[in-house]
């Protein structure tokens, strides 16, 4: 699966901003969607992810209620991921990136996704 995000920029806090994701692949619908952000001097942090069928999503607990995750299945090789990102905050400043986790069991759950393989990351600054 490739990744290609975009959609990074500098705002200012309160504002919006939508990141978008163009993940290609024969197999891209076999595969969870997300965002993983790292912020200087802090851990990777897996923001949110969707599965295949874009119905089940997850956030973190700092994005909940600001972050919204979609995904656009139209075309089966190509799939769009979105995160609309609401009220920022300058704690939202990171490196956000793409990523994309084959489906490896029936059973899944979505807060577990590791980010297998990852896009170039988009930087997203917000000012205070």
């Amino acid at each position: 699966v490739q990744l290609q995000a975009s959609g990074g920029g500098l705002v200012q806090a309160g504002d919006s901003l939508r990141l978008s994701c163009a993940a290609s692949g024969r197999t891209v619908m076999s595969h969870i969607l997300g965002w993983f952000r790292q912020a200087p001097g802090k851990a990777d942090e897996l923001v949110s992810s969707i599965n295949p069928s874009g119905r089940s999503t997850y956030y973190s607990d700092s994005v909940k209620g600001r972050f919204t995750i979609s995904r656009d299945t139209r075309d089966n090789t190509k799939n769009t991921v979105y995160l609309q990102m609401n009220s920022v905050k300058p704690e939202d400043t990171a490196v956000y990136y793409c990523a994309a986790d084959p489906i490896r069991s029936i059973i899944y759950e979505l807060h577990t996704m590791r980010g297998d393989f990852r896009g170039q990351g988009t930087l997203v600054t917000v000012s205070s």
